[in-house]
């Protein structure tokens, strides 16, 4: 799912450690399915974010340098909306002619458009090119099916805490440094000022609340060797559920009005002053920027369950892919290296503030810009990513997660009776995938 900079939408938008692909992959690499000329227009569908001239100006000068190392070849770049990506990429997925070379994509789309057949193997290429060797494995994983590589990473993005720096010298507490003291210390925040949200969460929110459940030693779900199954409902989730739940009510963020949350609603919370925390990306930095907390607040990683660990954050975030039915492979995938190679990642990091995927640029970035260092901090403790299969669109869009969470915090279910029947949803999902 999209990952932007400004409030991103819960990604949408990148499970590592031990979580690899689905078995529709094919097993080799592609060989010019569509073709290979070595000449001709390439044309590339990227996303339009809400202010996008600077990003244009970053692929306008990439796009540049492709084309004085390639004669012959030009390149034609359009910007589609986000909300109606699916629609169109679906669409030139079923006609080759009209379909473009080169795309922009969500990370958790991946194993979805390998299964629809739209994107092309570029394993060979991803594994002889120079700078893939400085990738990060979370980045890497996201381009990742059956062991075969689809596509660039572009930029990740996660999750980490932003705390209000005023509120907490006024009640001479510290950021908390477990996950029991976050939980405490967003109770006695609201209880001292009941007018704020101790932490702003959203029952809605499923990649904020991630965290809790891996933090907890529980997984989304286990792979099965063909397939997944749902482990949601495991004792170790539930424990991550029941932490992350606890947190709604009179005493921190009252059901009724954080039940229906989503991530935008959390951060724009905190950014209007509304809450002493929340769970923020990269991403958000620029609207918390904008609100009236600016020069009032800093950002910590988000505690795991012992004291002075990080827990696992959700890496979402956009790679580029090359489409199977292009006919200009060779250029194709030159392209798409000039557009998320490491030159590039570091201007689009100073122009739209996404986070880059090479390890090292991003240790550049982070030395320029302090405020990246706690999301730094938090990739480098180790991310995860969703299951890497086509099955977990469908139970994004669903909702399974967010309706499980919003079931235990209207007091419908109790723990055990939510997770088991987003479990059996999630498991028909995997089964309706293959």
């Amino acid at each position: 799912m999209k990952l932007s900079a400004r409030i991103a939408a819960p990604a949408a938008a990148l499970v590592l450690a031990g979580l690899t692909a689905t078995a529709c992959a094919p097993q080799t690499s592609d060989t010019s399915a569509g073709g290979d000329e070595k000449t001709g227009t390439l044309r590339v569908w990227l996303f339009q974010e809400v202010g996008n001239k600077p990003k244009e100006k970053v692929v306008d000068a990439a796009v540049a340098d492709f084309e004085k190392t390639h004669e012959g070849a030009k390149v034609e770049v359009e910007y589609i909306p986000v909300d109606t990506r699916a629609q169109r990429i679906k669409a030139a997925f079923n006609d080759p002619k009209s379909a473009p070379d080169l795309i922009e994509y969500g990370n958790t789309d991946t194993a979805g458009y390998v299964k629809d057949g739209g994107l092309a193997d570029v394993s060979k290429e991803f594994a002889a090119w120079g700078e893939a060797k400085d990738t990060d494995p979370t980045a890497r994983q996201s381009v990742t099916v059956g062991g075969q590589v689809y596509g660039a990473p572009l930029f990740v993005g996660v999750r980490a805490l932003y705390y209000r720096t005023d509120v907490f010298e006024d009640l001479g507490i510290e950021p908390p440094k477990s996950q029991a003291e976050l939980i405490s210390t967003a109770k006695k925040v609201h209880r001292e000022k009941p007018d704020l949200y101790g932490l702003v969460v959203g029952g809605a929110y499923t990649y904020g609340a991630m965290p809790f459940i891996w933090a907890n030693g529980g997984e989304l779900a286990d792979e099965t060797g063909v397939s997944y199954e749902s482990a949601i409902n495991s004792a170790k989730a539930r424990k991550g559920i029941e932490a992350y739940t606890s947190l709604f009510g009179d005493d921190n963020c009252p059901a009724a009005k954080c039940a229906a949350m989503g991530g935008n609603a959390t951060v724009t919370a905190f950014a209007s002053g509304k809450a002493a925390m929340a769970i923020g990306g990269d991403f958000s930095h620029a609207a918390v920027e904008a609100g009236s907390v600016k020069g009032k607040y800093a950002v910590v990683p988000l505690p795991g369950v012992e004291e002075g660990s990080i827990a696992p954050a959700f890496a979402g975030g956009n790679n580029i892919g090359v489409l199977k039915s292009s006919s200009h492979r060779t250029l194709a995938v030159d392209l798409m290296k000039s557009l998320t190679g490491k030159k590039t990642q570091a201007k689009m990091f100073d122009a739209m503030g996404f986070l880059p995927t090479y390890t090292d640029v991003r240790a550049a970035v982070a030395e320029k810009e302090p405020f990246v260092g706690p999301f730094v901090d938090t990739l480098g403790a180790g991310a995860k990513f969703v299951p890497a299969s086509s099955a977990w669109g469908q139970i994004d869009a669903s909702l399974v997660l967010p309706t499980m969470f919003q079931e235990i915090v209207s007091g419908r279910k109790d723990v055990a009776a939510a997770s088991d029947d987003a479990a059996k949803k999630m498991d028909a999902a995997f089964a309706d995938a293959g």
